[in-house]
C-alpha cells in the first residue's frame, strides 16, 4: 500500500485544529458584527420592544393558565399549567431570540450580565422592559377575568413554609440559569437547540416542583400578579429566591467553564443583523 494512501493519527489532530480554529474565527466574526449592532442605540428600541412582548406573552399563558384553569372548573390540569410556560418559551426564542436575547427574566438578565455576557448598562432597560410587560399581561387577565384564581399568582403549596417556597425557587432558578448559560456557552446550542433546552427545563421544573412554590423563577411572572391583585405578602420570595438563584447558577458556570465565551454573548444580546 502507498504510504501517499495512508493517514497518519497527527494530521487528523492537525486537521480538527484546524476547523476548530475555523469555527472560532467565524464565532468571534459573528460576535463583532453583533456587538456593533448591538451597541447602536438607534437599535434600542427594537430590543425593548422584544423584551416587553416576549414577557406579555410568558406571563400571560404562565398566569392565565391558572387563571383560565379557574375559570373553567378545572379544564386545565397541574401538567398543563407548568407545561404552556416552557413551550411559550421556546416559541419565543425561535421567532424572536436573535433580537436581543428572548432574556423575558430580570434573573437571567442579572446573570448574564454577573457572567460578563451582557452590558450592564443595558440591565435596568431589559428589567424595566419585562416589569411592563408582565404588569400589562396581568391587567389584560384582571380586565379579561378578574381576580380569579388569585390572578395566576404563585403562592407556596398547601402546608409548604415560606422559607421551603424560597428554597425551592432558589433551587429551580439555580437549575435553569445553569441550562440557560451552559446551552449560551457553545456555538450549536444557540437558537433551536437552546430553545429546546430551556423550555424542556421550565416545563420539568413545573412538573415536580409546582405543588411546592408555583415553580415560577422568574420575579415578574410572580411581581405582576401580586401587584395587580394588591397582595404583596410573599412576592419577596419569588424575587429574592430567583435573584440568589441567578447568582448561584453563574457562579457554577463560571466553576464548570472559566471565561465567558463568545458564543454566550451572542446569545445574551442576540445576532440580528437587521
Amino acid at each position: 500500500m502507498a504510504l501517499s494512501n495512508v493517514v497518519f493519527p497527527w494530521e487528523v489532530i492537525i486537521a480538527s485544529a484546524n476547523d476548530q480554529s475555523e469555527s472560532t474565527r467565524e464565532q468571534r466574526r459573528s460576535h463583532d458584527s453583533a456587538t456593533s449592532n448591538f451597541l447602536e442605540a438607534g437599535r434600542e428600541w427594537r430590543r425593548l420592544f422584544a423584551e416587553t412582548w416576549g414577557t406579555f406573552l410568558l406571563v400571560v399563558v404562565a398566569a392565565g393558565a391558572g387563571v383560565v384553569g379557574a375559570q373553567s372548573g378545572g379544564a386545565i390540569t397541574l401538567s398543563m399549567k407548568v407545561v404552556a410556560p416552557g413551550l411559550m418559551v421556546m416559541a419565543i426564542i425561535y421567532f424572536m431570540g436573535a433580537v436581543g436575547g428572548a432574556h423575558l427574566n430580570p434573573a437571567v438578565t442579572l446573570a448574564f450580565a454577573v457572567r460578563r455576557n451582557f452590558p450592564w448598562g443595558r440591565v435596568p432597560g431589559y428589567i424595566a422592559a419585562q416589569v411592563v410587560g408582565g404588569i400589562v399581561a396581568a391587567s389584560f387577565l384582571r380586565v379579561m377575568f378578574g381576580t380569579i384564581g388569585l390572578l395566576g399568582a404563585t403562592t407556596p403549596g398547601h402546608g409548604v413554609s415560606d422559607f421551603k417556597a424560597f428554597a425551592m425557587e432558589v433551587l429551580l432558578t439555580t437549575g435553569l440559569v445553569s441550562t440557560i448559560l451552559g446551552t449560551a456557552s457553545g456555538a450549536r446550542n444557540i437558537g433551536s437547540n437552546g430553545a429546546l433546552a430551556v423550555g424542556g427545563y421550565i416545563a420539568l421544573a413545573g412538573l415536580w416542583a409546582a405543588p411546592i412554590s408555583g415553580a415560577s423563577m422568574n420575579p415578574v411572572r410572580s411581581l405582576a400578579p401580586d401587584l395587580i391583585r394588591g397582595d404583596l405578602t410573599g412576592t419577596w420570595i419569588y424575587v429574592v429566591g430567583p435573584v440568589l438563584g441567578a447568582l448561584i447558577g453563574a457562579g457554577f458556570e463560571w466553576i464548570l467553564k472559566g471565561k465567558a465565551t463568545v458564543a454566550g454573548t451572542l446569545a445574551a444580546e442576540g445576532d440580528n443583523d437587521g
